[in-house]
């Protein structure tokens, strides 16, 4: 696994770095070598993971044929933290308005 630094950018470069690694698992085959794994748990492990990739297959299969509804995917939001317009509780007024009255004298 190589990555490229342009612009003596090393801080991307890093980010990249990981992304790759999570996504080929090295993190998680890191940690699952920490420590002894006992053959019957090797099993085990192996067997759930290839019955969580078949069910993935067919899960994926199924929302091709139109058997199931395809997942709703996320917005990101303009800010960090903040709520999708789509869920806010008050969306019957226009931004910037008070909402408490305020009586004036």
């Amino acid at each position: 696994m190589q990555v490229l630094v342009r612009d003596n950018d090393v801080e991307k470069a890093l980010r990249i770095l990981k992304r790759k690694m999570q996504r080929e698992g090295v993190f998680r085959e890191m940690k699952r070598r920490r420590s002894y794994e006992k053959p019957s748990e090797r099993k085990t492990r192996e067997k759930s993971d290839a019955i969580r990739r078949q069910r993935k297959v067919a899960r994926k299969q199924a929302i091709r044929e139109g058997l199931l509804p395809a997942p709703v995917k996320k917005v990101p939001s303009a800010r960090p933290g903040a709520l999708p317009s789509t869920t806010s509780a008050r969306t019957d007024r226009p931004q910037g308005q008070l909402t408490s009255a305020v009586s004036r004298s």
